[in-house]
This record gives C-alpha cells, structure tokens and sequence, in this order.
C-alpha cells in the first residue's frame, strides 16, 4: 500500500502525543539539560587517561610508548616522551608524557588508541557536552584536562574497568613474584659466599 509507513508513523506519533497526558512512559522529550538520558555502559564519546591514587600527575598509567599516537587514523593525538624515569603503579622505572594532547575537532572516537594501548592507561568517556566558544585553543585538549580517576572509569564502564582492574592486578602479582624471586636468589648467593670453607677432615689411613 502506497504511503503505509507514513501512516504508520503518524499514528504512533499520535499514540505518543495523546498517551502522554496520561503515561510518563509515553513521554518522548526531556527537558534537557535539568533531564537527561542515562548514557549506556557501551557509550564512547572521547579519550581519557587513567590514573590511579590521588595525584593524577604521578599516578598516570600512560608510560609515552606512544603507540597510540602512531595508530590514531586522524593524527590527533600529540605525546612528547619525559627526559626522566620515575616508579609506575607496578613499582617500576617508566617514562611518563611531558606533554600529552589530544585535538577534539579532529578526533572521530574509533577507539583504535584504547585497543593499541598495552598498558591500560587509555579508555573512552562518555561526556558530550565538548562545545567551546575558542574554535582553536579550547578543542585542544591537554594532559591534566585528558587525566580522570580509575573510579570515573569503574562509574562510566563497570565491567570494562573490573576487566582492566583483574589484567592490572595479574601483572603487579607477577612484577611482584619476580621482584621476591630476585632477591631471595641474591639472599642465597650472598649466603653462600659469606659462609667459611668447610676444613677438610684427614682420612684414617693418613692419621696412621
């Protein structure tokens, strides 16, 4: 039948428009911003990055090996890698990004930064409100502006971050494991080096 959908929609609009005067569930628009929807766990709007504790400067993820930067298909994503080394959240010497930036006007939110990435230090959020009145400037997005909580990650993606958390924790229990190791080993060579030559006992055919 020609114009079947267009009936179709006109009348569920019709069924929208009088059902909301008696049913909430009917009721298609929200006052925004006081209203807004509830954003799903798979939702993806822009990158952020990871640190744990509660200072985001030293407790960064990120550790500038700037594959992410390489593999962004737009090229918005600028790292300049530190000079120095300083302990990572594993209890290891890493570098971390002097500068770390990402431009908002060019990124497409593919993800491709947060699979490359193998040190759990990148994840999408799902904020939207990016406007900003400084078309240049204000869509270039700096390191301590880029840098949120492990607990903003578990609230925006729980069962992402639960993922991440177990992944972290296998590879701190094995840094750990080989640390112990190590040193039990040196414990023992320096054990065996500091204790006295046994004195070689004459046979009795000598004594004789």
């Amino acid at each position: 039948m020609l114009g079947e959908g267009i009936i179709k929609g006109m009348v569920e609009t019709a069924r929208n428009c009088l059902g909301s005067y008696v049913s909430k569930d009917r009721l298609t628009t929200l006052q925004y911003p006081e209203e807004r929807a509830p954003q799903f766990p798979n939702a993806r709007q822009f990158p952020f990055l990871v640190y744990d504790g509660d200072d985001w400067e030293k407790g960064l993820r990120c550790v500038s090996c700037q594959i992410c930067e390489k593999e962004c298909p737009p090229k918005c994503i600028y790292i300049v890698k530190s000079k120095d080394k300083r302990v990572d959240y594993k209890g290891q010497q890493q570098f971390y990004p002097a500068t770390f930036n990402i431009d908002i006007s060019v990124c497409m939110s593919c993800q491709i930064c947060v699979e490359v990435c193998p040190f759990e230090s990148i994840k999408m959020d799902n904020e939207f409100e990016l406007s900003n009145t400084d078309r240049f400037g204000g869509l270039l997005v700096h390191k301590n502006q880029l840098a949120k909580s492990n607990d903003h990650y578990r609230k925006v993606h729980p069962q992402d971050a639960a993922e991440s958390d177990a992944a972290l924790a296998a590879e701190v229990a094995k840094v750990q494991a080989k640390a112990k190791a190590d040193a039990e080993a040196k414990a023992k060579a320096a054990a065996a080096k500091a204790a006295p030559a046994a004195t070689p006992q004459p046979s009795p055919a000598a004594a004789k």
